[in-house]
C-alpha cells in the first residue's frame, strides 16, 4: 500500500501548553518521519515552555527553537490546518468542551502525569520531566506504528 502523500495531522492538548502536549508535538513529529506531523496547544496555555521541557528536549537532540504555549483557538479558526487527530494529554484538558475542530477529527486521550506539578530539588523535578518523557515516547512509538485506524489501541 502506497503511503498517502500528505502527512497525517495531529494536535496535541493539555491545559497549559508547557510540558506533556509539547513534548507530544515534538516527538510525534520527530519519529512521525514525515508521515506525522503535530502541532501542540491548550486551554489556558502559560506562554511558555516550561523551562525542564525545554532542557529534557535538548538532552535527547531535539530542536527546541520555536517551541512557544499557545492557545488551541489558533486551531479553530478559519486558515488553521486541517487537524486528523486530537490527543489530550492531560484529564484536565480532556474533560474540557472542546472547540468543534474543522473536518471532525477523531480523537484520543493518552493521559500522563504533570511534570510541571513535581515539587523538589532541580534535580528530582528533573527527573519527574525525563520520566513523563519516557513515558511519552513509548506510547508515541506505538501510536505511530499502529497507525491512525488503529490509533485508539495505543
Amino acid at each position: 500500500m502506497t503511503p498517502p502523500s500528505d502527512p497525517l495531522t495531529v494536535l496535541v492538548l493539555c491545559t497549559g501548553n508547557s510540558a506533556r502536549s509539547v513534548m507530544a508535538e515534538v516527538l510525534i513529529n520527530a519519529l512521525g518521519a514525515g508521515r506525522w506531523r503535530a502541532f501542540s496547544a491548550g486551554s489556558h496555555p502559560t506562554g511558555r515552555v516550561h523551562p525542564l521541557t525545554l532542557a529534557v528536549l535538548a538532552e535527547h537532540g531535539h530542536e527546541t527553537g520555536g517551541l512557544r504555549s499557545k492557545s488551541w483557538d489558533e486551531f479553530a479558526g478559519p486558515g488553521a490546518p486541517s487537524v486528523d487527530l486530537v490527543i489530550t494529554v492531560c484529564d484536565n484538558a480532556a474533560a474540557e468542551v472542546c472547540p468543534v475542530w474543522p473536518g471532525h477529527p477523531a480523537k484520543l486521550h493518552l493521559g500522563f502525569p504533570d511534570p510541571a506539578a513535581a515539587q523538589g530539588t532541580e534535580a528530582e523535578r528533573l527527573a519527574r520531566f525525563r520520566a513523563v518523557y519516557g513515558q511519552i515516547e513509548a506510547r508515541v512509538r506505538r501510536l505511530i506504528l499502529l497507525g491512525p485506524e488503529r490509533a485508539g489501541e495505543a
